[in-house]
């Protein structure tokens, strides 16, 4: 089958190439799913940056891709929940990477049936940025009805996921964007929209219960300023924090060069009274299931910037690692 292959670390074109490899077989609690359609999103250019080199050895040549819509081809032999023929979509488990692929193993457990109402574009730009900002909003920041929540970035994939699920869940939403999309994140449900080439957040004040980070840097520590006392700090991009570094496994010195890092964060979370939380989101199909309900009662719409052919694969992440996509970018696997 074809794959896109990452190579070796460096820039998008130098570094990725479309291989012929083997299909792979479903074990017991697997299935194997006939790729339909599939995104990218930033995490992957920035492997092939070699951002994440620290967090562990690459053995190249290694698949890319983490979102998975497509159509089941073959069932493990454990598996009851789905069957051949199945319509389904997942963010397959780290082990199993590489989705810019004509076929994809996902576990049972982090596989779901898609959404009727969609088709294998939209469903495809789902997985990732839906259970990332489900996990960040509901199990980790308890966001409810009548908060305030402070979004960054509300025109890219997470955002506009995000913007959407907020809104759902009752609460007032600001977000931030460039002038061109202030009208776009309306759309999407914002109550406020602050124009970061003309407009500071900051100086909205202590007002927020919730600031979703997905920039990092200087905004991962700006967060506890505009953050109300007792409020919640989840990220994406910024520190990490002990309960998620023991999540990803870190060793006890990793974990104490960290725990190191991490103190001026803590420090200023303290001061409000408030949690912080750095978020590794994690493959869940029964989660996956309620984003599917939520997308069939019409509460979030996928939003799709672009979508290429396989054969533009390598375009497509290199379009994307830009910086200026609004919503996903979708790489159409097969008819």
């Amino acid at each position: 089958m074809k794959s896109l292959m990452i190579t070796k670390y460096g820039d998008i074109n130098s570094s990725l190439e479309e291989q012929d490899i083997p299909i792979p077989v479903a074990e017991a609690n697997q299935i194997l799913i006939r790729t339909y359609s599939s995104s990218f999103n930033p995490y992957d250019y920035m492997i092939v940056n070699g951002d994440f080199k620290a967090m562990g050895k690459i053995s190249f040549p290694v698949g890319i891709g983490r979102d998975v819509c497509g159509i089941v081809e073959k069932v493990g032999k454990n598996v009851r929940k789905f069957k051949v023929g199945d319509k389904v979509y997942s963010r397959i488990n780290e082990s199993l990477v590489g989705t810019m692929s004509e076929y994809v193993l996902s576990n049972d457990k982090d596989t779901a049936l898609m959404p009727s109402n969609l088709s294998f574009d939209e469903s495809a730009s789902i997985p990732l940025v839906g259970l990332t900002t489900y996990q960040a909003l509901v199990d980790i920041a308890k966001l409810s009805k009548g908060e305030k929540i402070l979004i960054h970035a509300g025109s890219g994939g997470i955002g506009t996921f995000a913007i959407q699920l907020a809104k759902h869940l009752g609460a007032h939403v600001t977000t931030t964007t460039s002038t061109k999309n202030t009208s776009f994140v309306k759309e999407l449900g914002a109550d406020k929209v602050i124009d970061y080439t003309s407009e500071n957040y900051l100086d909205e004040g202590a007002v927020f219960d919730v600031v979703f980070d997905t920039l990092g840097g200087e905004h991962n520590l700006n967060s506890f300023e505009v953050i109300k006392n007792g409020g919640r700090v989840v990220s994406l991009k910024g520190t990490i924090d002990s309960i998620t570094a023991k999540q990803l496994g870190f060793n006890k010195l990793i974990q104490m060069i960290i725990a190191f890092q991490a103190r001026k964060v803590f420090k200023a979370a303290s001061k409000k009274n408030a949690s912080y939380r750095y978020l590794a989101m994690s493959p869940n199909g029964e989660q996956l299931k309620k984003i599917t309900k939520l997308c069939e009662s019409g509460a979030i719409k996928p939003i799709i910037d672009k979508t290429y052919n396989f054969e533009e694969a390598i375009q497509a992440l290199e379009y994307l690692s830009k910086g200026h996509a609004k919503g996903k970018v979708i790489v159409k696997i097969r008819e």
